[in-house]
């Protein structure tokens, strides 16, 4: 997670550190906060599992390029229940964080109401399994597309509310231990994000 997220930092500060001179850095910099809705549309092989849905808090970066494209780095992080076998087999629970980086075009950008579609990659890190005792669980990390739709309604020169909707490509591999089972999994969520930002 740390290294992804220096990386995006780092390639953030030379996207600002690229602007003319004349403009500041904050200039092209919106800041937005938010609360997602993450609905997972899992599907395991050889085994079925069940990912229980998950709300919580996220942190988005937007820099923009002009007035119609712009890069957003959104990070959250989010805990959810794991079941196997059509919820036979209890997996405890597992948090992980998917920070999603995307390239955007907006339009109608002379108005209020701006419309954007956008895509890009997700990168998820599992950073904790917390299984019922006596079984071991680990998952794999991974890398996977994004795609987004979503609108900012400015509500002056600063401020705007913001609705997204974005599906994010996410497969692992779980190891279990009693049993000892190995298995394919794909979580695909979709996430429901509204919040307000911020543009300097």
């Amino acid at each position: 997670m740390m290294k992804f997220g220096i990386a995006a930092v780092a390639a953030l500060a030379g996207l600002a550190l690229a602007a003319p001179a004349q403009a500041g850095v904050l200039d092209h910099i919106q800041l937005k906060v938010g609360v997602s809705d993450i609905i997972p549309n899992e599907h395991g092989s050889p085994i079925q599992a069940s990912i229980s849905d998950a709300v919580v808090p996220t942190l988005g970066v937007e820099y923009f390029f002009n007035d119609h494209v712009s890069a957003e780095l959104l990070c959250c992080a989010a805990t959810h229940d794991v079941h196997a076998a059509n919820g036979a087999v209890d997996l405890g629970t597992v948090t992980h964080s998917p920070p999603t980086l995307t390239l955007k075009y907006r339009w109608n950008t002379e108005h209020r109401f701006q419309p954007y579609v956008g895509a890009g990659v997700n990168y998820t890190m599992f950073i904790n399994s917390d299984p019922p005792a006596g079984r071991s669980v680990h998952y794999r990390n991974s890398w996977g597309g994004a795609v987004q739709a979503g609108f900012d309604y400015r509500l002056n020169d600063h401020w705007s509310w913001n609705v997204d909707v974005r599906r994010l490509w996410i497969s692992t591999d779980v190891r279990v231990r009693n049993p000892n089972v190995t298995d394919s999994v794909d979580i695909d969520p979709l996430v429901v994000t509204t919040g307000v930002g911020y543009r300097f």
